[in-house]
Protein backbone atom coordinates (compact mmCIF):
# COMPACT_ATOMS: atom_id res chain seq x y z
CA UNK A 1 0.00 0.00 0.00
CA UNK A 2 1.32 3.53 -1.23
CA UNK A 3 2.20 6.46 1.09
CA UNK A 4 0.20 8.35 -1.21
CA UNK A 5 -2.98 6.24 -1.08
CA UNK A 6 -3.11 7.48 2.65
CA UNK A 7 -2.18 11.17 1.54
CA UNK A 8 -5.31 11.00 -1.02
CA UNK A 9 -7.79 9.19 1.83
CA UNK A 10 -6.70 12.02 3.96
CA UNK A 11 -7.10 14.91 1.60
CA UNK A 12 -10.52 13.25 -0.98
CA UNK A 13 -12.21 11.08 2.13
CA UNK A 14 -11.61 12.85 5.82
CA UNK A 15 -11.60 16.47 3.77
CA UNK A 16 -8.48 17.06 6.12
CA UNK A 17 -6.70 20.49 4.76
CA UNK A 18 -3.63 20.74 3.14
CA UNK A 19 -1.88 22.19 6.02
CA UNK A 20 -2.28 19.52 8.51
CA UNK A 21 -1.93 17.05 6.09
CA UNK A 22 1.10 18.59 5.46
CA UNK A 23 2.00 17.75 9.06
CA UNK A 24 0.86 14.56 9.09
CA UNK A 25 3.48 14.11 6.48
CA UNK A 26 5.96 15.51 8.49
CA UNK A 27 5.05 13.65 11.88
CA UNK A 28 5.68 9.92 9.88
CA UNK A 29 8.51 11.37 8.11
CA UNK A 30 10.23 12.18 11.48
CA UNK A 31 8.69 8.43 13.16
CA UNK A 32 10.43 6.46 10.10
CA UNK A 33 13.54 8.35 10.56
CA UNK A 34 13.95 7.23 13.96
CA UNK A 35 13.16 3.62 12.89
CA UNK A 36 15.60 3.72 10.26
CA UNK A 37 18.04 5.04 12.57
CA UNK A 38 17.30 2.68 15.82
CA UNK A 39 15.89 -0.29 14.10
CA UNK A 40 17.75 -0.86 10.87
CA UNK A 41 13.89 -0.92 8.72
CA UNK A 42 12.26 1.18 6.31
CA UNK A 43 9.37 -0.86 6.88
CA UNK A 44 6.67 1.53 8.92
CA UNK A 45 3.79 -0.93 8.30
CA UNK A 46 5.64 -4.00 10.34
CA UNK A 47 6.86 -2.59 13.72
CA UNK A 48 5.21 -3.32 17.17
CA UNK A 49 4.13 -0.91 20.36
CA UNK A 50 7.34 -1.56 21.74
CA UNK A 51 9.33 0.55 18.83
CA UNK A 52 6.48 3.13 19.12
CA UNK A 53 6.82 3.42 22.56
CA UNK A 54 10.46 3.63 22.43
CA UNK A 55 9.95 6.82 19.55
CA UNK A 56 7.86 8.05 22.34
CA UNK A 57 10.55 7.94 24.94
CA UNK A 58 12.78 9.60 22.99
CA UNK A 59 10.50 12.74 22.03
CA UNK A 60 9.87 12.92 25.86
CA UNK A 61 13.62 13.53 26.06
CA UNK A 62 13.98 15.83 23.35
CA UNK A 63 11.91 18.26 25.73
CA UNK A 64 8.81 18.10 23.36
CA UNK A 65 5.52 18.58 25.01
CA UNK A 66 3.20 16.25 25.90
CA UNK A 67 0.03 17.78 23.52
CA UNK A 68 2.62 18.20 20.56
CA UNK A 69 3.78 14.44 21.02
CA UNK A 70 0.07 13.64 21.59
CA UNK A 71 -0.29 14.79 17.86
CA UNK A 72 2.73 13.21 16.78
CA UNK A 73 1.20 10.12 18.23
CA UNK A 74 -2.42 10.97 16.63
CA UNK A 75 -1.37 11.19 12.98
CA UNK A 76 0.97 7.98 13.56
CA UNK A 77 -2.43 5.98 14.69
CA UNK A 78 -4.71 7.99 11.84
CA UNK A 79 -1.91 6.40 9.35
CA UNK A 80 -2.33 2.74 11.29
CA UNK A 81 -5.97 2.70 11.26
CA UNK A 82 -6.12 3.50 7.24
CA UNK A 83 -3.79 0.46 6.90
CA UNK A 84 -6.20 -1.47 8.40
CA UNK A 85 -9.06 -0.09 7.12
CA UNK A 86 -7.34 -1.27 3.38
CA UNK A 87 -6.21 -4.78 4.22
CA UNK A 88 -2.68 -3.30 4.91
CA UNK A 89 -2.26 -4.29 8.44
CA UNK A 90 -3.67 -7.29 10.44
CA UNK A 91 -3.32 -5.34 13.98
CA UNK A 92 -2.69 -1.64 15.02
CA UNK A 93 0.00 -1.60 17.21
CA UNK A 94 -1.50 1.44 18.75
CA UNK A 95 -4.71 -0.35 19.48
CA UNK A 96 -4.11 0.05 23.82
CA UNK A 97 -2.10 3.19 23.52
CA UNK A 98 -3.13 6.00 26.14
CA UNK A 99 -2.16 9.55 25.60
CA UNK A 100 0.19 10.86 27.63
CA UNK A 101 -1.69 13.42 30.27
CA UNK A 102 -1.56 17.31 29.20
CA UNK A 103 -3.02 19.91 31.42
CA UNK A 104 -5.52 22.42 29.73
CA UNK A 105 -3.97 25.37 28.07
CA UNK A 106 -5.57 28.57 29.10
CA UNK A 107 -5.43 31.20 26.44
CA UNK A 108 -6.27 34.88 28.16
CA UNK A 109 -8.24 37.11 25.82
CA UNK A 110 -7.53 40.89 25.00
CA UNK A 111 -9.77 42.86 26.79
CA UNK A 112 -12.12 44.79 25.27
CA UNK A 113 -10.21 47.88 25.63
CA UNK A 114 -7.23 46.31 24.48
CA UNK A 115 -8.77 45.76 20.89
CA UNK A 116 -10.35 49.11 20.75
CA UNK A 117 -6.90 50.56 21.48
CA UNK A 118 -5.87 48.59 18.55
CA UNK A 119 -8.59 49.50 16.38
CA UNK A 120 -9.25 53.28 17.29
CA UNK A 121 -6.06 55.02 18.64
CA UNK A 122 -3.19 53.48 16.58
CA UNK A 123 -2.24 55.11 13.44
CA UNK A 124 -3.30 52.87 10.75
CA UNK A 125 -2.40 55.53 7.82
CA UNK A 126 -3.65 56.14 4.30
CA UNK A 127 -1.11 53.52 2.62
CA UNK A 128 -1.96 49.96 1.34
CA UNK A 129 -0.19 47.64 4.55
CA UNK A 130 -1.62 50.19 6.88
CA UNK A 131 -5.47 49.70 5.39
CA UNK A 132 -4.61 45.96 4.80
CA UNK A 133 -3.82 45.60 8.25
CA UNK A 134 -6.71 47.21 9.86
CA UNK A 135 -8.82 45.14 7.89
CA UNK A 136 -7.23 41.90 8.75
CA UNK A 137 -7.45 42.73 12.75
CA UNK A 138 -11.23 43.60 12.23
CA UNK A 139 -12.03 40.74 10.57
CA UNK A 140 -10.29 38.52 12.99
CA UNK A 141 -12.04 40.31 16.29
CA UNK A 142 -15.60 40.87 14.51
CA UNK A 143 -15.75 37.00 12.95
CA UNK A 144 -13.68 34.67 14.71
CA UNK A 145 -11.80 33.64 11.57
CA UNK A 146 -9.27 31.48 11.74
CA UNK A 147 -5.57 32.84 10.41
CA UNK A 148 -5.31 29.79 7.75
CA UNK A 149 -9.32 31.15 7.09
CA UNK A 150 -8.37 34.18 6.47
CA UNK A 151 -5.54 33.51 4.35
CA UNK A 152 -7.26 31.57 1.96
CA UNK A 153 -10.15 34.37 1.42
CA UNK A 154 -11.21 35.03 -2.24
CA UNK A 155 -12.02 38.43 -3.38
CA UNK A 156 -15.41 36.19 -3.98
CA UNK A 157 -16.08 35.30 -0.05
CA UNK A 158 -16.88 38.96 0.31
CA UNK A 159 -20.39 39.93 -0.54
CA UNK A 160 -20.61 43.59 0.62
CA UNK A 161 -23.89 44.26 -0.47
CA UNK A 162 -25.60 41.58 1.89
CA UNK A 163 -22.75 42.34 4.61
CA UNK A 164 -21.71 38.36 4.91
CA UNK A 165 -18.55 36.71 4.72
CA UNK A 166 -18.11 33.02 3.06
CA UNK A 167 -15.37 30.95 4.83
CA UNK A 168 -13.99 27.87 4.25
CA UNK A 169 -12.85 26.00 7.48
CA UNK A 170 -11.89 22.82 8.52
CA UNK A 171 -12.84 19.48 6.70
CA UNK A 172 -14.05 22.24 3.58
CA UNK A 173 -17.01 23.31 5.75
CA UNK A 174 -18.63 26.16 4.94
CA UNK A 175 -20.15 28.95 6.65
CA UNK A 176 -21.40 32.50 6.43
CA UNK A 177 -20.33 35.02 8.72
CA UNK A 178 -22.00 38.59 9.58
CA UNK A 179 -20.16 41.43 8.97
CA UNK A 180 -20.27 44.88 10.80
CA UNK A 181 -20.98 48.25 8.99
CA UNK A 182 -17.40 49.31 10.34
CA UNK A 183 -15.73 46.18 8.46
CA UNK A 184 -17.61 46.64 5.44
CA UNK A 185 -16.45 50.15 5.29
CA UNK A 186 -12.65 49.57 5.67
CA UNK A 187 -13.37 46.85 2.71
CA UNK A 188 -14.43 49.25 0.56
CA UNK A 189 -10.99 51.10 1.67
CA UNK A 190 -9.10 48.32 0.93
CA UNK A 191 -10.94 47.40 -2.21
CA UNK A 192 -9.86 50.34 -3.48
CA UNK A 193 -6.19 50.74 -2.20
CA UNK A 194 -5.94 46.89 -3.80
CA UNK A 195 -7.04 47.81 -7.05
CA UNK A 196 -3.73 50.35 -7.11
CA UNK A 197 -1.42 47.84 -6.73
CA UNK A 198 1.87 47.75 -9.66
CA UNK A 199 1.36 44.33 -10.34
CA UNK A 200 -0.84 41.37 -8.58
CA UNK A 201 0.06 37.89 -9.54
CA UNK A 202 -2.29 36.42 -7.39
CA UNK A 203 -5.70 38.13 -8.77
CA UNK A 204 -8.28 35.73 -6.85
CA UNK A 205 -6.98 35.81 -3.70
CA UNK A 206 -8.31 38.96 -1.30
CA UNK A 207 -5.05 39.62 0.88
CA UNK A 208 -2.05 40.52 -0.81
CA UNK A 209 1.25 41.69 0.03
CA UNK A 210 2.27 45.12 -1.34
CA UNK A 211 4.16 42.69 -4.26
CA UNK A 212 0.72 42.01 -5.15
CA UNK A 213 1.02 38.08 -4.21
CA UNK A 214 -0.96 36.44 -1.74
CA UNK A 215 -0.72 36.67 2.02
CA UNK A 216 0.98 34.34 3.94
CA UNK A 217 0.30 33.11 7.56
CA UNK A 218 3.42 34.02 9.33
CA UNK A 219 2.86 37.40 8.04
CA UNK A 220 -0.18 37.97 9.48
CA UNK A 221 1.14 36.04 12.81
CA UNK A 222 3.59 39.23 12.48
CA UNK A 223 1.32 41.77 11.90
CA UNK A 224 -1.30 40.65 15.00
CA UNK A 225 1.81 40.61 17.29
CA UNK A 226 3.30 44.04 16.04
CA UNK A 227 -0.07 45.75 16.51
CA UNK A 228 -0.64 44.00 19.73
CA UNK A 229 2.57 44.53 21.52
CA UNK A 230 1.53 48.46 21.54
CA UNK A 231 -1.82 47.95 22.73
CA UNK A 232 -1.60 44.96 25.06
CA UNK A 233 1.70 43.69 27.83
CA UNK A 234 0.21 39.97 27.68
CA UNK A 235 2.31 37.22 26.28
CA UNK A 236 0.77 35.86 24.05
CA UNK A 237 -0.31 38.21 21.04
CA UNK A 238 -1.65 36.20 18.16
CA UNK A 239 -4.59 35.85 15.49
CA UNK A 240 -6.20 32.90 17.71
CA UNK A 241 -6.24 35.03 20.81
CA UNK A 242 -8.05 37.40 19.01
CA UNK A 243 -10.22 34.92 17.87
CA UNK A 244 -10.47 33.47 21.45
CA UNK A 245 -11.41 37.35 22.47
CA UNK A 246 -14.14 37.20 20.00
CA UNK A 247 -15.68 34.15 21.58
CA UNK A 248 -14.87 35.42 24.92
CA UNK A 249 -16.44 39.37 24.68
CA UNK A 250 -19.67 38.02 22.54
CA UNK A 251 -20.38 35.16 25.35
CA UNK A 252 -19.57 37.95 28.48
CA UNK A 253 -22.50 40.06 26.63
CA UNK A 254 -24.75 37.09 26.97
CA UNK A 255 -24.56 35.62 22.98
CA UNK A 256 -25.90 32.04 23.14
CA UNK A 257 -23.53 29.32 22.81
CA UNK A 258 -25.00 27.45 19.61
CA UNK A 259 -24.84 30.52 17.99
CA UNK A 260 -21.19 31.20 18.97
CA UNK A 261 -20.32 28.01 17.99
CA UNK A 262 -21.84 28.71 14.43
CA UNK A 263 -19.43 31.91 14.35
CA UNK A 264 -16.29 29.86 15.08
CA UNK A 265 -16.99 26.97 13.15
CA UNK A 266 -16.80 24.26 15.35
CA UNK A 267 -18.23 20.97 14.91
CA UNK A 268 -19.35 20.65 18.60
CA UNK A 269 -20.01 22.40 21.78
CA UNK A 270 -17.55 20.97 23.17
CA UNK A 271 -14.90 23.40 21.27
CA UNK A 272 -16.75 26.08 21.83
CA UNK A 273 -17.12 25.67 26.10
CA UNK A 274 -13.26 26.22 26.03
CA UNK A 275 -14.38 29.89 26.12
CA UNK A 276 -16.99 29.98 28.33
CA UNK A 277 -14.52 30.21 31.69
CA UNK A 278 -13.96 33.99 30.53
CA UNK A 279 -17.75 34.58 30.56
CA UNK A 280 -18.42 32.85 33.96
CA UNK A 281 -15.56 34.66 34.96
CA UNK A 282 -17.08 37.73 34.20
CA UNK A 283 -20.37 36.51 35.59
CA UNK A 284 -19.05 35.95 38.54
CA UNK A 285 -17.74 39.74 38.71
CA UNK A 286 -21.14 40.82 37.73
CA UNK A 287 -22.83 38.46 40.32
CA UNK A 288 -20.69 40.09 43.52
CA UNK A 289 -20.87 43.90 42.01
CA UNK A 290 -24.77 43.46 41.67
CA UNK A 291 -26.16 41.61 43.87
CA UNK A 292 -28.50 43.12 46.88
CA UNK A 293 -26.48 40.63 49.88
CA UNK A 294 -23.16 40.55 48.10
CA UNK A 295 -21.86 43.67 50.33
CA UNK A 296 -22.86 42.01 53.67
Amino acid sequence: MSFQSFIDYLLLEKNYSKLTVKAYQNDLKSFLEFIEKEYETNSINKVNYSQVRSWIVSLVESGLSNRSINRKVSALNTYYKFLLKVGGISINPLLKHKALKTSRKIQVPFSEAEVLLALDNLNFGNDFESIRNKLIIELFYSTGIRRIELVELKLTSIDLSNKTLKVLGKRNKERIVPLLKSVVKTTNEYLKSRKALESISNHDSLFLTKKGVKIYETLVYRIINDYFSIASSKVKKSPHILRHSFATHLLNQGADLNAVKELLGHSSLAATQVYTHNSIAELKKVHVNAHPRSKK
